[in-house]
């Protein structure tokens, strides 16, 4: 950066930019003359975060980007030409930069330090609410692009935990249907080698009644792992009694059906020793293709339920009006969505609400945000290890509350009456935007709540209070 000599064209400049287009030239003159001409060359910093702030800065020619740092790199907010008015302004609280203000062109400015403003008020009244303006305008455009970056930055981490619970289910019916594929071409052999033994209907009945108790039977089986040993030991002797070939893998079908070898035994006086080998194979085939089945409908149900869920937590297809919103239905879903956050922590959850928790009146999809924000936060806050976190409901007249409370590290007291100030975050940059509580508190005042918190180390609440409806038959 670098001090310049003024000129006097620097008013016909400022008149030129809208936001001092209707101000006098002897308050613009009085502006040049207490400002410093300044230049940026292309590349320079204009300022860096945490720096402090003291100057107000008018980019009277080039252009700057503002960035912040994220977890993939500097993310760029904003854009700034020729009319901005950067750092701080008359009434501003600002004190330090929260971002990196970088020149893209050579950047000309005015710089008035904070010092003058009195001076300016008492100069031109119209020159000072143009710049309180723009300042508005600056923080309102930069709370919509925050908010905008915290529902991304939340949408992001439920898409990571979503991929990695959709990938389990979708890698298991991949393996299976090719295993069933393997399987079922297998199958005519296995049926081929049971015709040439000339086995019975009768024969075939008291086998069938063996394996359709097996199958009806599978779900309730409980093994332990030595229990499991156990019996595919105890199996594998057996077959390699009756002079099977192959025994290893009827054994380990054979075991996960629970199959005895009391019954072996009966089917072996059944149908003999000649055709036993045949008939155990083919036993196995339909055993394995049962349970391939099995595994692929459950991989594809867990599959529909997370599409379900993500359908119901954004709440797709749904009206702009209120409706009557269940928020037990809303923190099971949010629960759903943030489970791969919560298990890659070790997080112990523990919730409590009555079937009959009041329904209150609102939009799900913001609320379900509520609880994003707030079981996301009490995660963050977690130890490695003995994280808990207890989510409660209850009624109580004409109100439903809810807590959100974890074992944690607490928030530090001087600052808990800030926490739901915007922009105000104890996260790095790359971390936190410090929208997150702030978007929560106005969501639960635009259902007519309130919430609160309270906090020490290893405890930490926040306690919500809707207004309940009635219930419908009332």
């Amino acid at each position: 950066m670098k001090t310049l000599p003024k000129h006097p064209a620097l008013v016909s400049q400022l008149q030129a930019l809208p936001v001092f287009a209707d101000i006098p030239p002897e308050a613009l003159q009085w502006l040049v003359d207490t400002s410093e001409y300044r230049c940026y060359e292309e590349g320079e910093k204009i300022f860096s975060p945490g720096e402090p702030v003291s100057e107000m800065e008018i980019l009277l020619d080039g252009q700057c980007s503002i960035r912040v740092a994220t977890t993939h790199g500097m993310q760029e907010i904003a854009l700034w030409e020729a009319g901005a008015v950067i750092g701080l302004l008359p009434f501003s609280r600002m004190k330090e930069a929260r971002a990196n203000g970088i020149a893209l062109k050579p950047c000309y400015v005015l710089a008035l330090h904070r010092d003058h403003f009195t001076e300016m008020v008492n100069r031109s009244y119209r020159m000072t609410q143009a710049l309180v303006a723009r300042m508005s305008d600056r923080v309102r455009d930069f709370t919509s692009n925050s908010v905008q970056q915290e529902k991304l930055a939340a949408l992001g981490k439920l898409s990571a935990g979503l991929a990695h619970e959709l990938n389990n289910p979708a890698a298991a019916m991949v393996r299976n249907a090719g295993e069933l594929y393997r399987k079922v071409h297998a199958t005519p052999e296995r049926f081929k080698a049971i015709m040439t033994m000339g086995i019975t209907p009768e024969q075939t009945d008291r086998v069938n009644q063996i394996l359709f108790s097996r199958i009806e039977n599978a779900g309730s089986l409980n093994l332990s792992l030595m229990e499991r040993e156990e019996k595919l030991d105890e199996l594998l002797d057996w077959l390699e009694e009756q002079e099977v070939e192959e025994p290893d893998d009827i054994a380990e079908t054979f075991v996960d059906y629970g199959m005895s070898t009391g019954e072996l035994n009966l089917i072996a006086g059944t149908v003999g020793q000649h055709a036993l080998p045949a008939v155990l194979w083919w036993l196995e085939s339909t055993l394995s293709l049962e349970r391939l089945v099995e595994e692929i409908q459950e991989a594809s149900n867990r599959i529909s339920t997370l599409v379900s869920s993500v359908k119901e937590y954004s709440h797709m297809d749904r009206s702009t009006a209120f409706e009557p919103v269940a928020l037990s239905k809303g923190l099971r879903t949010t629960l759903r969505m943030l489970k791969h956050k919560l298990r890659e922590k070790g997080v112990a959850v523990h919730t409590d609400w009555p079937e009959s928790l009041p329904k209150v009146n609102g939009y799900a999809g913001e609320l379900n945000q509520v609880w994003t924000n707030l079981i996301s936060n009490a995660v963050d806050a977690l130890p490695e290890e003995g994280g808990q976190l207890r989510i409660t409901a209850q009624s109580d007249r004409d109100s439903v509350f809810v807590s959100v409370e974890d074992n944690g590290s607490g928030i530090p007291e001087d600052i808990q009456g800030r926490i739901f100030e915007p922009f105000f975050t104890t996260k790095p940059m790359d971390q936190g935007t410090g929208m997150g509580l702030d978007i929560v508190k106005k969501i639960v005042e635009r259902h007519q709540g309130s919430i609160s918190v309270e906090s020490e180390p290893g405890r930490t609440v926040f306690r919500l209070r809707f207004p309940a409806l009635p219930p419908a038959n009332s």
